[in-house]
């Protein structure tokens, strides 16, 4: 289950939610495995410059090669940056997490996880 972050000046004009689900698309392109991104989004509001920092994180897995992850790096660059209507800084990074993450999924009897659509 993939995480996405991203943090940025609240300044800048921005969809979230269509950020979220352009990255999320991406990595089911290349990864139908992957499953849904937990996607969560970090304004602030002391700052210097307009900036914009996404962070997706990914299990290790063996076909997460460098090849696999420059196309998905240059993808959802690509991808964001359409969605921008403002000059800012930008800086993407895909980080893999080590060995021993733990993710799941912890389900109270009688609730349901909402599913993400598009």
């Amino acid at each position: 289950m993939p995480h996405v972050e991203i943090k940025y000046t609240d300044n800048l004009d921005i969809d979230t939610d269509t950020i979220f689900n352009v990255i999320e698309g991406i990595i089911t392109e290349n990864d139908s495995g992957a499953g849904e991104c937990k996607s969560r989004a970090y304004p602030c509001s002391q700052y210097k410059y307009p900036h914009m920092l996404v962070t997706v994180s990914l299990l290790t897995k063996p076909h997460r090669d460098d090849a696999f992850t420059h196309k998905l790096s240059d993808q959802i660059e690509h991808a964001i940056k359409l969605n921008l209507k403002q000059s800012l800084y930008f800086s993407l990074t895909i980080e893999y997490s080590p060995a021993y993450y733990s993710t799941n999924i912890h389900l109270v009897e009688g609730d349901k996880l909402p599913r993400m659509t598009d």
